[in-house]
């Protein structure tokens, strides 16, 4: 079983920083891609920003330039950087992992729980 934990939602004013860190822990025999979504109410979940094993980065549009993605394979963490935060950043945010728990065993996509990002303005 593998499990995500998220943190470092909360409330920002419009132009402030946040920094969302997510840990997979459990039984992982590898970590492929991991990346943040987001869905605003209303909305459809996006991919916001990914990054690869090998640290190579992908990034939405509308994040381009204000986020920005990194990883720690030793502790299994994922962490997103945001700064200049916007009304429409306004989402719950999920991290995704691609694991293998084995090392026969497929790449599986697991989902943390979510947590609020809310700017204000």
């Amino acid at each position: 079983q593998v499990q995500l934990v998220e943190s470092g939602g909360g409330l920002v004013q419009a132009g402030g920083s946040l920094r969302l860190s997510c840990a997979a822990s459990g039984t992982i025999f590898s970590i492929n891609a991991m990346a943040w979504y987001r869905q605003a109410p209303t909305k459809t979940r996006e991919l916001v920003a990914g990054v690869a094993r090998d640290g190579s980065t992908y990034y939405v549009n509308a994040v381009k330039g204000r986020f920005t993605i990194s990883r720690d394979n030793a502790k299994n963490t994922v962490y997103l950087q945001m700064n200049s935060l916007k009304l429409e950043d306004t989402a719950v945010y999920y991290c995704n992992s691609r694991v293998r728990v084995g090392e026969h065993d497929p790449n599986l996509d697991y989902w943390g729980q979510g947590t609020q990002v809310t700017v204000s303005s």
